[in-house]
């Protein structure tokens, strides 16, 4: 391809008499040629927003799951081979523990719990995605303790799905309640 030696020269901002600047219409148009392209850059922006709100959407999810006690739900937003890790601070001693989808599917113990996250910060690389969510957790209307979840997700079949879900348990200062206080009838 030929380039006009017009063209590489003004682009550059030279003319063949030196260190001129590229006439008004040039200009012009090279800004025309950037405004064309905003409209795509704006669509990759909302598609970027609408995804990352798809993404939070499963977390979101995932806590109302485990508020209204249904591991059947839980689970249904996961990926047949996902894995849970929870982490337990206490007396500056770290517990963890794996535990696999049909395990949490078949877990009990989890009336009267509500989990709220808050603030969650969400990121997507193609179909990987991530969301840190600080929650706080209430048993039978007590407060029991807060953390941050962290999700995994990969998009398999136009979905997100979690791939894995690891959060920490532990006590103020180290975490904070929710801004909102309390739950309603705690």
């Amino acid at each position: 391809m030929i380039t006009p030696s017009f063209l590489t020269t003004y682009v550059v901002g030279q003319t063949d008499m030196g260190s001129k600047r590229a006439p008004t219409w040039i200009s012009l148009v090279l800004g025309a040629v950037a405004l064309l392209a905003l409209p795509s850059a704006t669509l990759v922006a909302q598609d970027t927003a609408q995804e990352r709100a798809r993404v939070l959407a499963v977390a979101d999810s995932a806590l109302l799951a485990i508020t209204q006690g249904n591991m059947a739900m839980l689970t249904d937003l996961m990926l047949p081979e996902a894995v849970l890790f929870p982490t337990v601070t206490r007396n500056d001693t770290v517990r963890y523990a794996l535990r696999t989808r049909a395990e949490q599917r078949a877990s009990t113990g989890y009336a009267g719990v509500v989990e709220r996250g808050w603030d969650g910060e969400v990121r997507i690389n193609g179909p990987v995605a991530m969301v840190w969510l600080p929650y706080d957790l209430y048993r039978s209307g007590v407060w029991s303790h807060c953390g941050v979840d962290v999700f995994t997700l990969i998009k398999r079949n136009g979905a997100w799905r979690i791939a894995s879900l690891v959060w920490s348990s532990e006590q103020p200062p180290v975490c904070a309640k929710h801004p909102d206080g309390p739950p309603i009838g705690a």
